[in-house]
């Protein structure tokens, strides 16, 4: 059973930085691309999980939502299995459970990374909570 590992997350103020890490023995990330979603609280039932950032398999082929472009970063280490998300400036709204995500590489093109059915393999979460 593949299993994908989030860990970093945790409680800070405003205007603050965070690292998330997803890390996995099960799978080969440099075969994966790679996605980082999150749940806010209270979110409507059946409601996808919002779409945050992603990595394509392809080096340097990184995708943001508009709304942390410019102030969260994902990368990746295929060497160490790893994907992580650096998230600068946090803002209240930016609270929310965090999740990453991968799918077999080119199965889908850039604009399908952004849709959290699309991916095949999930961790179990890691919460961030900004305080205003």
């Amino acid at each position: 059973q593949v299993q994908l590992v989030e860990s970093g997350g945790g409680l800070v103020q405003a205007g603050g930085s965070l690292r998330l890490s997803c890390a996995t023995s099960s799978i080969p990330f440099s075969f994966h691309d790679l996605g980082w979603f999150r749940q806010a609280p209270g979110q409507a039932p059946g409601k996808e999980r919002e779409f945050v950032a992603a990595a394509a398999w392809s080096a340097g082929s990184t995708y943001y939502a508009d709304s942390v472009k410019g102030r969260f970063t994902v990368s990746r280490d295929n060497a160490k299995n790893t994907v992580y998300l650096q998230m600068n400036s946090l803002k209240p709204e930016d609270t929310a459970v965090y999740y990453c995500a991968a799918v077999m590489k080119g199965l889908y093109g850039a604009g399908d990374l952004s849709y959290p059915r699309n991916y095949k393999y999930w961790g179990q979460g890691t919460q961030v909570t900004v305080s205003s």
